[in-house]
């Protein structure tokens, strides 16, 4: 019988100095991975497709306002000069309603971000 007992023991404790062994390994092998949260990975995203979306506003205002002072320099009818003035400065304002909100998330979000602002 006692030397059952001490068999069992010694093998209890070949498997807990095994255990630990692994655990040792595997605790020296792993590599920490940085990963974004989702919170992050959305904010990008969301820069980028505004990015995107200003580049092509850009193209399409520009297009726009050229036709429109086009229509105005050109036009004899008085109505169609009045009706180009009054799309050109609707271009110009969204234009710069576009701009002015990338440039409060490009600049003053990361400010105010999480309640830090100290300004």
């Amino acid at each position: 019988m006692a030397l059952h007992l001490s068999d069992g023991r010694q093998r209890l404790k070949t498997a807990y100095w095994s255990m630990v062994g692994a655990a040792s390994s595997l605790i020296l092998t792993v590599q920490p991975v940085y990963a974004d949260t989702i919170f992050d990975r959305f904010s990008t995203i969301m820069k980028d497709v505004y990015g995107q979306l200003v580049g092509i506003s850009t193209i399409v205002a520009v297009t726009a306002a050229s036709v429109a002072l086009i229509i105005r320099m050109v036009s004899r009818n008085q109505r169609a000069v009045d009706e180009a003035t009054s799309w050109l400065k609707r271009i110009v304002i969204t234009w710069i309603i576009l701009n002015t909100l990338g440039f409060i998330v490009a600049y003053l979000q990361p400010l105010i971000e999480g309640g830090k602002y100290t300004g």
